[in-house]
């Protein structure tokens, strides 16, 4: 865990009186910061409307707005170091590598694709390969034969109509085997640094659970998502909530308790709330374990992860 970050945990997330006093702190600085958050009142423009926010409190849709964005900036402190987790070198190693992520984890992925690659470093490589001898090597992902076909067929895709190079355009990469809205989005926030909004299981959970929004369609939360944040933010923006997703605000048990934005989020008290018991939640580098990336950024404060079979 960073210096200072289990500190304002504990602070923020205590399940006390001293936490509802932060909650009521939290709500005054919202609507003190009303004027610092410029635009917000015409992003909130049509669809308006009132949602419940802290507390269970009757909350607006330009006051929602405001929340959410002083939590992406609360996030930005809390994993300055955010990051894709997939080990890549390139657009077309990304691509590849987030189309194998599909029903496992990255951390899996990445244990995977060193061998891939090595073997089939470009797409003419991978397009001309034996199947089966793909499907071996990927293996380890699952649904490994429909990974095979999509990868090789995305591949072959390359080869032929982009002159073996990954397109850098949304209309492009959709037509690609096994791509679609969010695996395009992943590869052009992350290698070509076009602004997009990564709907996974990770962030459409979290953006329900803050109230920003109550669509379970992953294109139509990415609409109104992006309806909230600049457009400068929309990328790092993904990456902050799905890293808090994996590390803190979990699927089954949340770590309220350990959460440095509770004061902030109307669904407090859905995990464990005591401090010491929510600690013991954490994962990854928040917990002191490793990674998901074999070779992470060099701001991670974090350990790297095992390679496949180590350990």
């Amino acid at each position: 865990m960073q210096p200072g970050t289990a500190k304002k945990a504990a602070v923020k997330g205590k399940p006390t009186e001293a936490n509802a006093a932060a909650k009521g702190k939290a709500g005054a600085k919202a609507k003190s910061g009303a004027k610092a958050d410029g635009g917000v009142r015409g992003a909130a423009g049509a669809g308006g409307g009132k949602g419940k926010g802290p507390g269970g409190k009757p909350e607006s849709h330009a006051a929602m707005v405001r929340r959410a964005r002083r939590i992406n900036r609360e996030l930005a402190e809390v994993y300055p170091y955010a990051h894709p987790e997939l080990d890549f070198r390139n657009p077309f190693e990304l691509l590849v590598a987030t189309v194998l992520s599909a029903q496992t984890t990255d951390l899996r992925v990445n244990q995977t694709t060193p061998r891939l690659f090595a073997a089939y470093p470009t797409p003419e490589d991978l397009a001309a390969a034996n199947p089966e001898e793909v499907e071996e090597l990927i293996r380890p992902t699952g649904f490994f034969r429909a990974k095979t076909k999509s990868i090789m067929g995305l591949a072959t895709a390359l080869r032929d109509e982009f002159g073996g190079e990954v397109p850098g355009r949304l209309a492009d990469l959709v037509k690609l085997p096994g791509v679609g809205r969010k695996t395009a989005n992943v590869v052009l926030g992350n290698a070509f640094g076009v602004p997009g909004i990564t709907v996974d299981t990770h962030f459409g959970r979290l953006v329900r659970r803050f109230g920003w929004t109550e669509q379970d369609d992953p294109v139509k939360v990415e609409a109104e998502i992006c309806a909230i944040f600049p457009k400068s933010e929309w990328t790092m923006l993904s990456h902050r909530v799905v890293f808090h997703g994996r590390r803190i605000c979990h699927a089954r048990k949340p770590a309220c308790g350990a959460c440095p934005i509770a004061p902030l989020c109307p669904s407090y008290g859905e995990g464990e709330t005591d401090p010491e018991k929510a600690r013991k939640l954490l994962k990854y580098e928040k917990g002191g374990l490793p990674g998901q990336r074999l070779s992470p950024p060099p701001d991670y404060p974090g350990l790297p992860a095992p390679p496949l079979g180590a350990g």
